[in-house]
């Protein structure tokens, strides 16, 4: 599948009127840190902490970006935070079909390409599936088209009714994992859209998990695996997700690359026979 340019899937939110002040003091109450240890961490005081949070003190454009990286904010809410502060913006958010990323969309394609036959997709903060590659394709084999157009959403499509759900056999864990996942995505982001794609997804019906046929012999799997019924077969996937380590654009910074791992060697020997 070739990777598609997608609008922003998390909108910044407007700035907190308050000031900074209330902003910092809920990402480290968030975090739980203290005041001491957060200006330990920042080569500030607690005292300085305090007067920043409570409006007393402006804290420099540095001070806002050194405080965000030691609460580990993320990147879109850093610009919050600063233009909460009065200042602009640090982090631009390039389109991701901007030639500024044509080398971030190659090196991409190219990960996920050589992941094959194993499957493998990158996703944006809200789930919208930027790029699958052949993995991927034959998992969905099957899956209605109005679920796959314009824009897939994995979140959708792995638990709608109509998608991936009545295939996957231990359907309640592995949506119990995603929305686990979902609540921490919230937690971090203020976004509408992904509070509609979450209350949309948990509202889906569920029915038990399915029969499937068992693994000649017990495996002792390492992670949850995600058990799904395949042309008569059951494989079984533990995924993986990357992000990339100090980004610089929105964009970047919240593009997910999920692998999925063959979790046992009846899943690895079928896809490495399909491979051939």
């Amino acid at each position: 599948m070739t990777m598609v340019a997608t609008e922003a899937s998390v909108s910044t939110a407007a700035p907190d009127t308050r000031g900074v002040g209330p902003l910092l003091r809920a990402w480290r109450e968030r975090r739980r840190i203290s005041q001491l240890e957060l200006a330990l961490r920042a080569d500030s005081s607690a005292r300085h902490i305090s007067f920043v949070e409570t409006g007393r003190s402006r804290p420099s454009e540095e001070m806002v970006l050194r405080l965000a990286e030691h609460l580990d904010v993320p990147v879109r809410e850093r610009n919050a935070l600063l233009l909460a502060a009065g200042y602009a913006p640090r982090y631009p958010e390039t389109p991701l079909d901007d030639p500024a990323l044509d080398a971030l969309r190659d090196g991409m394609e190219r990960l996920i390409q050589g992941y094959e036959p194993y499957p493998a997709l990158v996703v944006d903060a809200g789930y919208t599936v930027v790029a699958a590659n052949r993995g991927i394709t034959m998992l969905l084999d099957g899956v209605p088209e109005k679920l796959l157009r314009p824009a897939p959403n994995a979140m959708r499509l792995t638990l709608h009714p109509e998608g991936l759900a009545p295939r996957i056999r231990n359907l309640r864990e592995w949506r119990g994992h995603l929305v686990a996942q979902m609540e921490r995505q919230l937690a971090l982001h203020r976004s509408d859209q992904l509070r509609a794609l979450y209350e949309e997804v948990t509202a889906y019906p569920v029915a038990g998990d399915a029969p499937g046929e068992e693994p000649e012999e017990p495996v002792p799997y390492f992670a949850l695996p995600m058990r799904i019924e395949h042309e008569g077969r059951i494989l079984s996937f533990v995924s993986s997700i990357s992000t990339f380590n100090t980004p610089m654009d929105v964009t970047v910074a919240e593009l997910a690359i999920e692998t999925f791992l063959p979790a046992d060697p009846a899943t690895a020997k079928y896809l490495q026979g399909l491979e051939g």
